[in-house]
């Protein structure tokens, strides 16, 4: 489940150098006469570690594989330093890649895995040893050359893999969801260790992953796409809390989706209900979507709502009944029922009210997220940048269980 970014302390708190390394232009590839990708615009910055994040399904393993010159694509171009790749062999551009099942040699020893990059290109037997410690050194696995890699956790595994794609020195380091066979708790640590490696060699890289938690947490900026195309290009923070399209604001963690006709006093009828959205005013009579996520909604147990029991910044909205509650472990996750069909979601530190209380919830003007045409200019125009308009929203109808909006509660 993912959360705030910067409230989990898992944002970078230095961005990465803004010079291009890889660009990528009007690129566009298929599959039987099917196209699965069209990207118009995206540019990697050197030293970057830049996700591509979205459903099964939505072209983001083509791009990789396209990156890679596994898939050759059907129009536009990609460049590296200035650089035209796009008819370049794969052997040629000088990447490196980490597969998902990391692809190691069972009869090899763990150095002979990483060696082996090393001995297709026929790199001397002094400099190959050299290389093969240095980069066993970097992932932390020099006491394990000798071994083969049924000897070695899953973990080390990804870590041998890691190593053999780093001996060959590559530009960029492509990462095809590395971390997906790893348990909950091996794939958090090694979130962590990657991170760092990257960090600390200042190589570009490039990670495809589904996991919004993952991308978030090692990401100096994430490309999310749907149905081919990228969406919004931008920092965790900034896909969080400014997302770009309805899409992405389901998707980066979950959302309470506000769909409805506005008034002119700030007020929201949704499926019959008024509801004071937070904001000073909205298009009288037109229709709105705004969004709010279930963190920044504050319960207070009761009907009529009490203006001191919200905190400074926020104010009650609207009442119904709790009809659902959970404990995740991190926080209660609540439904609140407002009317028939119509429903809310929070989440809080604090236990809520017990099913079938009488709640008040609220927000602040700042935690509501503005979205679609009704946006205007306070959207910022930034956080559209490598939108794709045409990209429909069912692409996404897998993203995931975080999603929550407005609607009827099941039954």
């Amino acid at each position: 489940m993912t959360s705030d970014p910067e409230a989990a302390g898992e944002a970078p708190a230095t961005p990465a150098p803004a010079t291009p390394h890889i660009e990528i232009e009007n690129l566009a590839a298929g599959y039987e006469g099917q196209r699965v990708l069209d990207v118009d615009r995206l540019s990697i910055r050197r030293g970057e570690f830049l996700s591509i994040l979205g459903p099964s399904g939505c072209g983001k393993t083509t791009l990789l594989n396209s990156l890679a010159g596994f898939v050759t694509p059907t129009g536009g171009r990609i460049t590296l330093d200035g650089v035209d790749l796009t008819d370049v062999p794969t052997h040629r551009r000088g990447l490196g890649l980490v597969f998902q099942n990391y692809a190691l040699f069972p009869h090899m020893t763990v150095a002979d895995n990483v060696a082996y990059g090393l001995r297709v290109r026929r790199v001397e037997r002094a400099e190959r040893d050299e290389r093969v410690t240095e980069s066993l050194r970097l992932v932390g696995l020099e006491q394990y050359a000798g071994r083969r890699p049924k000897q070695l956790s899953g973990g080390q595994q990804q870590r041998v893999a890691v190593a053999r794609a780093l001996a060959t020195r590559p530009a960029v380091l492509l990462l095809d969801e590395p971390l997906s066979n790893l348990d909950a708790k091996l794939r958090r640590e090694m979130r962590v260790e990657l991170r760092e490696l990257q960090q600390r060699l200042g190589i570009t890289m490039v990670f495809v992953t589904h996991d919004q938690e993952e991308a978030m947490s090692l990401s100096d900026r994430i490309a999310v796409m749907n149905g081919g195309r990228v969406e919004q290009l931008g920092s965790p923070t900034e896909v969080y809390r400014t997302p770009a399209t309805r899409f992405v604001a389901e998707f980066i963690g979950a959302a309470n989706i506000l769909e409805g006709a506005g008034a002119a006093d700030g007020t929201l009828v949704v499926g019959g209900v008024r509801l004071d959205s937070g904001l000073a005013s909205l298009r009288d009579g037109a229709p709105v979507t705004l969004a709010v996520r279930p963190e920044r909604v504050v319960l207070a147990p009761g009907g009529a709502p009490d203006p001191a029991a919200f905190p400074a910044g926020s104010a009650a909205r609207g009442s119904g009944i709790v009809g659902y509650r959970a404990f995740t472990g991190e926080a209660w996750q609540a439904q609140i029922v407002v009317a028939e069909g119509v429903a809310l979601n929070a989440r809080t530190a604090q236990e809520p009210p017990a099913v079938g209380a009488s709640v008040s919830f609220g927000w602040g003007p700042d935690d509501v997220i503005r979205l679609g045409d009704d946006a205007g200019d306070d959207a910022g125009d930034d956080a559209g940048d490598n939108a794709g308009d045409d990209a429909g929203d069912d692409a996404g109808d897998d993203a995931g269980d975080d999603r929550s909006s407005l609607r009827k509660p099941a039954a």
